[in-house]
């Protein structure tokens, strides 16, 4: 017999995240959290392999989070069972919960908001629905149809378009193209950007994007990324999408084992607010290796953003946790620090963009500065990265400041950060 106490307190992270991610309020998610705890507790004897401890904890939580967002749906009036928990499931910060499948359902007729009803949330076979409305079975089976139909239509799937993806990937110059970048006076505009932190491609079907980095002062190429949405995909009941990276002369770190080039895959999800990565998988020595979310430090510290990896907000627009003079930064006292800091005219490649200037401090790196200039397209323009002139020296045994004398220097509540590399996608080729 498995020590329960034991078993609990090693899952509990687990659990914590599990839920967690699938509910958004956070005294639901602890109430969620402690009914699976009593029921694991209550039910314990029926647990035949010890080994499967975890697996039949978080069983018991998915059941606990389908109850709960039974009772939701019911609560707000949204029959359409089988959508509820994906729209209601947005992360900690999500949008309103009921707002996508309420307002479509308001665009519907009484007949077809009825049968959805039925058919959906009370899980009536359609010869009961008939019995229950006194209709032929061959009616209800063409209204039903016919309502799924004009609900599937009605309810908003955004597409790409040419500005935003779908298209051919273009090719990446080996030099990275001059570029200037000038400050205005002008108010930062708010732009939604649906990028993946870090990795430029927005996770939605039919999504392509290729990006390279370019080392100074040389400014010569040195990895090359190319993306792609492939498909749906699903990390402990989360809905996401697949993305597959193919990386060619990948820095040391990301190389897989000196690998050149590395494929690997990661599952995303894009809500209302957020942008987040699930999952991770690459073939490492023969061995296809997975991560995700559930899996602590060894998912959040490589892959995660953002408080309980909530991921990186879409809608963008200045919080004044970051404030830009020149070249002088100062934060806030916050652990989390993305804000826009100004409105730049960007010119590169013979083409002038009119972008705001989004700074992350520490966030997404620790010890790492970058500066991304965003388009009114919500498009990663030119993405700049920046050292603190300590960080990594315990390896190299230099200073940044030493090991690139030359390259450009900001500070950030006093502190020196030297220039490393920029990154340009082909969005702007």
């Amino acid at each position: 017999m498995v020590d329960f106490a034991e078993a609990l307190a090693d899952c509990m992270p687990a659990l914590e995240r599990f839920v967690k991610f699938r509910v958004s309020d956070r005294f639901d998610a602890e109430d969620i959290i402690q009914d699976t705890c009593v029921a694991a507790l209550r039910a314990q004897e029926s647990l035949r392999d010890t080994l499967a401890f975890k697996a039949w904890l978080l069983r018991i939580a998915r059941n606990k989070c389908t109850d709960y967002y039974r009772a939701k749906a019911k609560m707000l009036e949204m029959p359409i069972e089988e959508l509820s928990e994906r729209v209601l499931t947005t992360g900690i910060h999500g949008r309103k919960e009921n707002t996508l499948v309420s307002d479509t359902l308001e665009k519907l007729g009484d007949k077809e908001k009825q049968i959805l009803y039925l058919y959906y949330f009370k899980e009536l076979p359609q010869d009961q629905i008939a019995a229950r409305l006194g209709l032929p079975i061959g009616t209800v089976k063409s209204r039903l149809h016919y309502a799924k139909k004009k609900f599937k239509d009605l309810y908003p799937h955004p597409h790409p378009t040419e500005e935003t993806g779908g298209e051919n990937m273009k090719k990446l110059p080996d030099i990275i193209p001059d570029y200037s970048i000038k400050w205005t006076d002008e108010k930062p505009f708010s732009v939604r950007s649906e990028e993946i932190m870090g990795w430029f491609i927005v996770p939605r079907l039919g999504e392509k994007c290729a990006w390279a980095m370019y080392d100074f002062p040389e400014k010569r190429r040195t990895e090359l990324c190319e993306m792609e949405v492939i498909g749906r995909a699903e990390v402990h009941g989360i809905e996401g999408v697949e993305i597959r990276s193919i990386e060619t002369d990948p820095m040391e770190c990301n190389s897989a084992g000196g690998q050149n080039p590395v494929e690997r895959h990661l599952i995303a999800q894009l809500t209302d607010t957020h942008c987040r990565l699930l999952a991770h998988s690459v073939t490492e020595g023969g061995v296809r290796r997975y991560s995700t979310f559930l899996d602590g430090d060894s998912f959040l510290d490589n892959w995660g953003f953002g408080e309980d990896n909530c991921g990186n907000e879409v809608e963008l627009s200045p919080k004044g946790d970051i404030v830009r003079e020149g070249s002088e930064i100062r934060t806030a006292d916050k652990e989390f620090l993305l804000d826009i800091v100004g409105r730049c005219t960007v010119k590169i490649g013979g083409k002038s963009y009119d972008t705001i200037c989004v700074m992350d401090c520490s966030t997404y790196i620790n010890g790492a500065a970058s500066e991304q200039f965003i388009d009114r397209n919500g498009r990663t323009i030119l993405w700049r990265r920046f050292n603190r002139d300590d960080w990594g020296c315990e390896t190299s045994g230099k200073l940044w400041t030493e090991r690139l004398p030359d390259n450009e220097r900001i500070t950030v509540n006093g502190n020196t950060y030297v220039h490393w590399y920029d990154c340009i996608t082909d969005y702007i080729m």
